[in-house]
């Protein structure tokens, strides 16, 4: 029997326990090596980063779904044409004996997407209330409740289906007060909104809006374009092996468009501080002889310790721009890279030692953005990620929101990573906020929605949306509360006990542009 593209069966791995399974996968390429076939395959409901080449000692083949062959049809020059499609349904399936192994398919967390305010009328604040137990009944909660005015009804859409219809945003009321505990979510379709041709990459983004990690309805606007309708089997699979970048090896998880020589061969190296890549130790170090560079270019507009931040303008550093995100492409997946980068600011991360500014991660934002985006991509490469150095770099980015006295978002959706990220990030910042609030003349704490944007520079939305996140909004007799459980309290203070690395505002230099004059690119 040959195992041809297009094949499905059950293919052994190691999961993160180190125990055997057999998720079922997707044969995306065959190769030969010495007279030896291998085979590229993708584990469905598994990330793509997972993708691997394997032997025929891992494929189950008692138990092998063959592509359904698609109807031929007559071609303009006459030929009939017919091209082998994965099997989705009206399977093939051969059981070659009675007894097989179990085909395990893989876990995968759901990603759940961002909320967003569909209708709303005008509230009242309030209060924050702290309760010491989850079991507490709501008359305790309510004892606690010091005005018992009654609110408008609002509707605060969190997570639904993306068949469900959204209304249109409209703005945001003034106050919303908080408390702990209850709430409901439901997943929300993103927003389409203007079509642009952006320049860099795009953020790694398994969709929010569907279990299968694909937009139902794309969003075409910002600098993350991508609806995966140019995908083939080429941009499907890792083209390069290994990469070397200063003192680490990185492995990459993508596909990224580095040119076609380079692609074959074992390893390609990279200038860590101009980013260049070439296809030697040999030329690397050739290179390093000339290359002046010892830190990125552009200017230093942060500096804490060893931490350092660079703001780089990708009009005036175009080459650097395109190798950074040439390199960020082997790790952001469902994105579009176009070589246009003169719309984009990029924010290097380094760290500095003798040697020079060794580059953690970064993350770019659009120089105009009609939707209060502050983040188009963001990346923390490899060997610096679970280290704090990703929840940095999303501090960073709002406190130059706050420089710029705007509330911002990243663009949607966000990757699988990268909604963790983020939503520890805004949960932490969040609970800060609340936890700080102290009584005034005996009363309970109280805060409105505005005030925490405006205190953290995050979107009213995103606020609205981590709050129900958390379960923390209640409604009881035509007012909303925030209740905040003794969980919720131990949970972010242990939390915070491990976030070592934080953004000192006396440390930043930065004055904002006015990007809407074209004289400033």
């Amino acid at each position: 029997m040959e195992v041809i593209e297009g094949c499905r069966l059950p293919v052994l791995r190691r999961n993160q326990e180190n125990e055997d399974e057999w998720p079922l996968a997707e044969i995306l390429s065959v190769k030969d090596i010495s007279g030896r076939k291998v085979f590229y395959v993708h584990y469905i409901d598994f990330n793509k980063r997972l993708d691997e080449w394997v032997t025929p000692e891992r494929l189950d083949l008692k138990k092998i779904q063959f592509p359904k062959k698609e109807a031929k049809t007559p071609t303009k020059n006459g030929l009939p044409g017919s091209r082998p499609s994965s099997p989705e349904r009206d399977l093939k399936t051969l059981d070659l004996s009675l007894h097989t192994p179990a085909a395990g398919i893989g876990k995968t967390i759901p990603t759940p997407g961002l909320p967003y305010l569909a209708s709303s009328a005008s509230l009242q604040r309030v209060p924050v209330v702290k309760i010491p137990d989850r079991t507490n009944s709501i008359e305790n909660v309510t004892k606690n409740l010091l005005s018992k005015r009654k609110l408008e009804a609002v509707s605060l859409t969190t997570q639904c289906s993306p068949a469900t219809p959204v209304a249109p945003t409209p703005e945001i009321p003034t106050p919303v007060f908080a408390q702990q505990n209850g709430s409901v979510r439901r997943p929300v379709s993103a927003v389409a909104g203007r079509k642009r041709k952006a320049g860099c990459l795009g953020t790694d983004e398994d969709s929010q809006d569907s279990s299968d990690g694909i937009p139902s309805a794309p969003r075409m606007t910002g600098s993350l374009v991508s609806d995966r309708s140019h995908d083939d089997i080429v941009t499907r699979m890792k083209n390069i092996e290994c990469i070397e970048l200063g003192r680490h090896r990185l492995k990459p998880w993508y596909f990224s468009p580095y040119p076609q020589e380079l692609t074959s061969l074992p390893v390609l190296y990279l200038c860590e501080f101009c980013l260049k890549y070439l296809k030697s130790l040999k030329c690397l170090q050739r290179h390093l002889t000339k290359c002046n560079l010892r830190h990125p270019p552009g200017n230093e507009i942060y500096r804490k310790g060893t931490i350092s931040f660079f703001e780089i303008d990708g009009r005036k550093n175009k080459n650097y721009s395109q190798n950074l995100c040439l390199l960020a492409k082997c790790f952001l997946d469902h994105k579009t890279l176009y070589y246009d980068t003169d719309p984009f600011l990029f924010y290097v991360m380094t760290e500095y030692d003798c040697k020079g500014f060794h580059i953690v991660g970064y993350f770019s934002k659009e120089k105009e953005s009609t939707e209060d985006y502050n983040v188009a991509c963001i990346l923390t490469l490899p060997p610096y990620q679970r280290r704090g150095y990703g929840k940095l770099l999303i501090e960073f980015s709002y406190e130059l929101s706050k420089v710029e006295g705007k509330t911002g978002t990243p663009e949607k959706p966000l990757s699988d990573l990268g909604l963790l990220s983020y939503r520890s990030y805004w949960s932490q910042t969040i609970l800060e906020i609340l936890m700080e609030l102290k009584s005034e003349n005996g009363e309970r704490p109280q805060i409105t929605i505005n005030e925490i944007s405006e205190l953290t520079s995050i979107k009213k939305e995103d606020v609205i949306s981590t709050l129900q996140y958390l379960n923390l909004i209640n409604y009881y007799k035509g007012q909303y509360i925030l209740t905040l459980s003794e969980d919720i309290v131990e949970g972010h203070e242990k939390a915070m006990m491990k976030r070592h690395l934080r953004i000192d505002s006396k440390c930043l230099h930065f004055t904002p542009k006015d990007w809407s004059k074209r004289g400033k690119w």
